[in-house]
């Protein structure tokens, strides 16, 4: 083999080692739901008898997995706004038959759960549509036992996904920037405990205790 020919096969192989290599996160498989609750699990320290809300459970799927963590001794209350998905996951819940998981519809401005009720709550997704914020967070922190705690998965805002009506300016573009998030929670009256920066894709969670 010539030099000349020899130096094009290095280069090619430098490229195509370099796409590979951009294209690692990519590629990257999204965590599944009992990837992610079991990480999540691990985070807030759920253990047998701990009771969970799922805010914005959408069909379910998070909740009944949350379920499995937490067991017979525990409870899942799974919240939805949409009475189309209430419906849906009343259905599996009685199909499945789970006595742990208790479906309640929200508000948008109040999750409808009981005073203290839960160790801890979660928001998969579901921050950057709140329409009112404050009075969320308020009506989240009420809900949350002393020493319960929030935590918060969502992503940067994302102008491609379109906006989203009716939410502060602030979270238009579809997401919500971390800063945002903290300063409006702390400011309600949680305390900060860990930042994940890299969830899962595009991303994060962050962690919330109430004192």
């Amino acid at each position: 083999m010539n030099l000349k020919l020899k130096a094009k096969n290095w280069i090619l192989l430098g490229l195509v080692c370099a796409l590979a290599a951009t294209a690692v996160p990519v590629l990257r498989a999204r965590m599944d739901a009992a990837e992610e609750i079991a990480r999540l699990a691990t985070l807030m320290g759920w253990k047998d008898g701990t009771v969970v809300a799922d805010i914005g459970a959408g069909d379910g799927k998070y909740s009944f997995v949350a379920a499995e963590h937490v067991g017979a001794s525990g409870k899942v209350f799974a919240t939805e706004i949409d009475k189309a998905k209430l419906k849906e996951i009343r259905t599996e819940v009685k199909k499945r038959n789970l006595s742990n998981v208790i479906v309640v519809e929200s508000a948008e401005a109040k999750t409808n759960l009981p005073e203290a009720c839960c160790d801890a709550i979660f928001l998969r997704r579901v921050y950057h549509h709140l329409t009112s914020p404050v009075e969320f967070d308020a009506s989240l922190i009420r809900s949350l036992k002393p020493g319960g705690r929030l935590a918060i998965i969502d992503f940067p805002p994302h102008p491609e996904y379109g906006r989203v009506k009716g939410v502060p300016k602030d979270r238009e573009e579809h997401g919500i920037q971390q800063k945002i998030l903290i300063d409006e929670v702390t400011k309600a009256g949680l305390q900060l405990e860990k930042v994940e920066d890299t969830w899962d894709g595009d991303t994060y969670c962050i962690v919330f205790l109430k004192k």
